[in-house]
């Protein structure tokens, strides 16, 4: 039985995000009253929608009487706050306390107050090098940044507590995720914004290593869909799902396209590698959520790249 969203109370922590503002855009599309936690510091209040059903609160995920409050009054959460990977590089320790601490602190209060769904966004990250590609959800873990290995705790603790304590969980494992309201002058923000920025000022694009390195680019509507479908989708629970779309693109051919969609001037040049480019290729393997959730991506790159620039230009 699916949920359906109308008038439900929904809350997503680190809403004020680039992936999460997106998801609560589609939760009050669906005419759920949404709730965002954020403490800011990667996410802005300018990214969320002024509307009727949403309520802010600045605040931090690792708050034990802000996430007991919260639990009490939310029985379906999203959990996108994280901190990211350039973050979590830095500085181990803090990404450590959020990512995997703060993770434990809300499944315990989903523990003793009950919950009707908990869903955690997870990250491709934790498959590091992979044997086979596209890489589906049973492959080997192999965590190669800090990063990786805190998304993976969390994971591991949000099935835990499925296993141990029935509690509702659902894990959607995100890839490198693009598009609109990913704003180029965020200093940790991905690296197609980063590419259209220099493309649009006719500055060389930079890239570290051969640029031969593949992602698995989503475009974020994509993936706030998968996410939201995870939580309305009764069959997601226990499950582990991964988001993509299924294809492996070279940085360089990214960088390419960008340069020829926007008619830039830019060059490509090549840099020296940063230590959390250690993952060679990337592509998700994505017929379980297909087959489960009846997902499956809506934008190419080409189309998602598009209204990406078209989303710039109109800021």
């Amino acid at each position: 039985m699916n949920i359906d969203l109308t008038n439900k109370n929904v809350l997503v922590t680190g809403g004020a995000g680039f992936v999460g503002s997106n998801i609560v855009g589609i939760l009050l599309n669906k005419g759920a009253k949404v709730t965002v936690l954020d403490n800011l510091f990667t996410g802005s209040k300018n990214l969320l929608p002024d509307h009727k059903n949403l309520t802010f609160i600045e605040g931090d995920v690792c708050n034990d009487s802000l996430i007991e409050k919260l639990v009490q009054e939310f029985k379906l959460i999203i959990h996108a706050a994280a901190k990211n990977i350039i973050i979590s590089t830095k500085n181990p320790y803090e990404d450590y306390e959020t990512n995997i601490g703060g993770t434990l602190k809300w499944l315990i209060a989903c523990k003793k107050y009950g919950v009707e769904k908990f869903v955690y966004t997870g990250s491709a990250s934790v498959y590091g090098n992979p044997s086979v590609i596209p890489i589906p959800e049973s492959s080997a873990i192999y965590t190669l940044s800090p990063y990786a290995v805190s998304k993976l705790a969390g994971e591991n603790y949000c099935i835990s507590f499925y296993e141990s304590y029935n509690i509702p969980t659902t894990i959607v494992r995100y890839s490198n995720v693009y598009g609109i309201n990913q704003d180029p002058n965020n200093p940790y923000c991905g690296v197609v914004s980063k590419f259209f920025e220099k493309a649009l000022n006719n500055e060389p694009i930079l890239i570290h290593g051969d640029g031969e390195q593949t992602r698995d680019f989503t475009y974020v509507n994509d993936t706030a869909l998968a996410t939201v479908q995870a939580l309305t989708n009764s069959k997601s629970i226990g499950n582990i799902f991964n988001t993509g779309s299924g294809y492996e693109v070279s940085i360089n051919t990214l960088a390419e396209k960008i340069i020829k969609l926007t008619g830039s001037k830019s060059t490509i040049q090549h840099i020296d590698k940063r230590d959390i480019d250690n993952i060679r290729r990337r592509a998700v393997n994505i017929e379980h959520i297909r087959r489960v959730l009846r997902w499956s991506p809506s934008y190419t790159m080409d189309k998602g790249l598009k209204a990406t620039l078209d989303w710039i230009k109109s800021k």
